[in-house]
């Protein structure tokens, strides 16, 4: 963001997420330049993977490394310790996409903590559609419900080593 004159700007962003059904300011790195960052803001949007789907609008650092090892969640950890998010649970997702599960019926999103990763993230190259990312979502919040404490315990522990794996593998999206 230093060497290219169009990548210039905040480091950091906040996205509005729901989480535990109250809306939070996610925080990531950013990957997208700064003006389009404005536009996104002047159209009203909140959802970022509209404009992260252009390769145009990343920046180089955006594009080559952040998505590549997921780096872009990495400032969520303070999310975490400020009681926003867990480390683990179905993602925080952004609120039109909350209110459209609203709809349908689904209301776990209000009643537990979001997560930093979670099935779905560990599962990202079989997850068919959106549809299969909230019935992922869907077993992790029935198992909090089920499993005692020990073996939840274990079973977020699964999902926090094979999300690090990944990290360490650069196994996140590339332009």
């Amino acid at each position: 963001m230093l060497f290219v004159p169009a990548d210039r700007g905040a480091c950091l962003y906040r996205e509005r997420r729901i989480s535990r059904g109250q809306e939070i300011g996610v925080l990531k790195f950013r990957v997208l330049r700064a003006g389009v960052l404005a536009r996104m803001r002047e159209e009203g949007n909140e959802h970022i993977r509209l404009y992260e789907a252009d390769v145009r609008n990343l920046t180089w650092a955006g594009r080559n490394l952040i998505k590549r090892w997921y780096l872009d969640e990495i400032p969520q950890l303070l999310n975490i310790l400020r009681g926003e998010m867990s480390l683990v649970g179905p993602r925080p997702w952004p609120i039109e996409m909350v209110e459209e599960q609203l709809e349908r019926g689904l209301d776990y999103r209000n009643h537990i903590l979001a997560g930093w990763t979670g099935p779905a993230q560990i599962h990202k190259e079989s997850i068919e559609s959106l549809r299969h990312a909230e019935s992922l979502d869907l077993e992790y919040v029935d198992a909090c419900r089920t499993m005692g404490g020990l073996a939840l315990w274990r079973y977020d522990l699964r999902i926090v080593y094979r999300t690090v794996k990944m990290l360490l593998q650069g196994q996140g999206l590339r332009y």
